[in-house]
């Protein structure tokens, strides 16, 4: 693919995450580095005959380039296109050719990487049809989160804004959009109806939901905690609440 003028330049490193973007189609892909002696078997037969397939240029380096720029490269890097945002409107869109119910996540400045890795790794693996991020205070999709998540986040529709304001746009088009909150007089997500029209709302690590974005969801859900400890932290938490959600569209 040629580069586009003035186009901004990122690597992605790893074996998964360069497939997965390969795959998702949605990124210019200019050029795959290769450690030189790496076994061509497996994933990276795939990328090397995707390349091929593409007309992709194949560079082979040595592996110590690589490891000066990650401890995680797997043999394998790629110059490819800054991440694909996309609008409010395309995700909605996205839900309305769906003849499934929409399902949305919405991260409220979830700030480290690795959490919002895992939180898309997960969504996109529950059948996510969209992603919303806060544009201020929150991690953005950056190498290092499309590697945390597998690649998952290539193949995501996620744009960024003003929650609040998009909850308010989603309630407009009857979607449901539910908080996960600490708070005792939240729902169980035991009992609570997820089997909806539904965007669900995680908050931070820290701080959990912001004050404005808590008053704007139709409905708090909370997972009962039987242990000595009070909260997950916001991965596992998202985790667990995404796949309550999914099972109860399943039935």
């Amino acid at each position: 693919m040629s580069r586009h003028k003035g186009a901004r330049l990122e690597f992605l490193y790893g074996r998964h995450a360069v497939y997965e973007s390969m795959r998702a189609g949605r990124r210019g892909i200019y050029k795959i580095l290769a450690a030189k002696g790496a076994a061509e078997k497996g994933v990276l037969a795939d990328i090397l005959k995707l390349a091929s397939d593409r007309d992709i240029p194949v560079v082979r380096v040595d592996r110590q380039i690589l490891d000066e720029k990650s401890d995680a490269h797997h043999g394998v890097a790629a110059s490819v296109s800054a991440y694909p945002y996309v609008s409010v409107e395309e995700i909605l869109e996205k839900c309305a050719d769906s003849s499934e119910l929409p399902f949305l996540l919405a991260l409220d400045q979830v700030q480290d990487p690795q959490n919002l890795g895992a939180l898309l790794r997960t969504a996109e693996a529950a059948g996510v049809h969209g992603v919303f991020l806060p544009h201020k205070h929150s991690a953005l999709v950056t190498e290092a989160v499309v590697r945390t998540s597998a690649g998952a986040s290539e193949h995501l529709r996620i744009a960024s804004g003003n929650l609040a304001q998009i909850a308010e746009v989603l309630k407009k088009e009857d979607i449901w959009v539910a908080g996960l909150d600490v708070d005792e007089k939240a729902v169980s997500i035991e009992t609570a109806d997820l089997n909806r029209a539904l965007c669900l709302v995680v908050g931070s690590e820290g701080s959990g939901l912001r004050r404005l974005v808590r008053e704007r969801c139709d409905f708090l859900i909370r997972i009962p905690m039987k242990g000595q400890i009070e909260s997950l932290n916001a991965s596992a938490a998202g985790a667990v609440a995404l796949y309550a959600a999914a099972l109860s569209r399943s039935q």
